[in-house]
């Protein structure tokens, strides 16, 4: 007979690494206050993360109270109810509370609480969605079969294209990107085989090779496609990215973060000492003012951490004796483990620049919140974790 633990089983590990990395944030907005733009006077980042993160506590403490497998049966109601707002946001309805800002249509304006960027939330629901069709499909046939891996390969991407489609046209090539990294890393895990895998992958890397041969080859009808689309913004990034000193206007913001960053050395200036200005710093740059203050030391201490969330993750994934459990970690790893990368990334030029937060060190309301919301699911899956003698 087995002994089952019926004890809530938190996992404090986890919980210590997101506290780290909300001090980390809050700390790094409180040093960042005095040098924002005068434009930001009348805002203070620092007390509004701060209720970002509390109402994200509570998220995180409801979240656990239910056991996520009746998450299942709220899946396709999220999934809709985000994907809803993705196409008002397409629409533009209704007009009064949509915003657009830098080109992009991605906001809600809620009087009493700021802007929501739907398209956040819309990453949990993927992974909502995504999990429960691979345990459906896979209990279902329980038998594996080319022709059934090629079904679940196909409702997975159908189901992963729509909401996609319409972040890629508000222009949100950053977003696009998660949500691609997301289906990926779920595909992986999905029990697909293999040689169906490599076979997609080959003609997607034989396909994006073909495009950097067409770049350079024959750059003109490229870059005329690019400019008269929605992604109007990628040729110039593209080219910032390549050459940010011969590209002024595109390369201005990666310019600066390496200025930034290599100018913290190994042991940074200090607290508050930042002489190089960096355009929205508090979000998606954040991370070249920890680098500018304390050097590399800092910076790596940074990413350690980072690198602790990811093993924490994938640790509770492969403890999970739950497939839908798993199957929703992994989900989640996907989308911090690209961000991560991403943000980091673009920052000391291995990367083009997108527009996308830190996780859990940005400033952003609809970003906080969708992250505690994922944390909050992946406790969820550790707590209702059981073990026995005999499995």
């Amino acid at each position: 007979m087995g002994k089952q633990n019926t004890q809530l089983n938190i996992d404090y590990t986890l919980v210590s690494i997101l506290v780290l990395l909300g001090i980390t944030s809050l700390f790094s907005l409180y040093t960042l206050g005095p040098v924002l733009p005068a434009k930001y006077d009348n805002t203070n980042f620092l007390l509004q993360q701060l209720m970002w993160y509390g109402v994200g506590g509570v998220v995180i403490f409801l979240t656990m109270l239910i056991d996520y497998d009746r998450f299942r049966q709220i899946t396709w109601f999220c999934y809709g109810a985000g994907l809803i707002a993705l196409i008002m946001l397409f629409l533009r309805v209704p007009a009064s509370i949509v915003v657009e800002a830098n080109g992009a249509v991605s906001w809600f304006y809620i009087p009493g609480m700021g802007t929501i960027q739907p398209a956040e939330f819309m990453k949990v629901f993927l992974v909502m969605a995504l999990a429960h069709i691979m345990v459906s499909h896979n209990d279902k046939f329980i038998e594996r079969t080319l022709n059934s891996d090629l079904w679940l390969f196909l409702k997975i991407t159908v189901v992963a294209a729509v909401p996609t489609a319409f972040i890629a046209v508000q222009p949100d090539l950053g977003g696009l990107l998660v949500m691609v990294a997301i289906t990926g890393s779920m595909i992986l895990i999905s029990g697909i085989k293999w040689r169906i895998i490599f076979s997609i992958a080959f003609i997607g890397i034989a396909t994006i090779l073909v495009l950097i041969a067409a770049w350079y080859y024959v750059p003109g009808p490229i870059a005329t496609f690019l400019e008269e689309s929605v992604f109007s913004h990628v040729s110039s990034r593209f080219y910032g990215w390549l050459n940010p000193e011969q590209n002024a206007d595109s390369g201005y913001q990666l310019i600066l973060a390496m200025l930034a960053i290599g100018s913290g050395q190994l042991f940074g200036k200090g607290i508050s000492d930042m002489e190089v200005y960096v355009p929205e710093r508090h979000t998606d740059m954040i991370f070249t003012a920890i680098a500018e203050q304390f050097g590399f030391i800092g910076a790596s201490i940074v990413v350690a951490l980072f690198f602790l969330l990811i093993y924490r993750l994938i640790h509770i994934a492969i403890l999970s004796n739950d497939k839908y459990g798993s199957y929703l970690i992994t989900g989640f790893i996907g989308l911090f483990a690209y961000q991560i990368f991403q943000n980091i990334g673009m920052s000391i030029q291995l990367l083009p620049i997108t527009g996308l937060p830190l996780p859990f060190l940005s400033y952003g309301g609809s970003s906080t919140l969708t992250y505690m919301l994922a944390i909050g699911i992946v406790l969820n899956v550790h707590s209702r974790t059981r073990t026995y003698m005999f499995e």
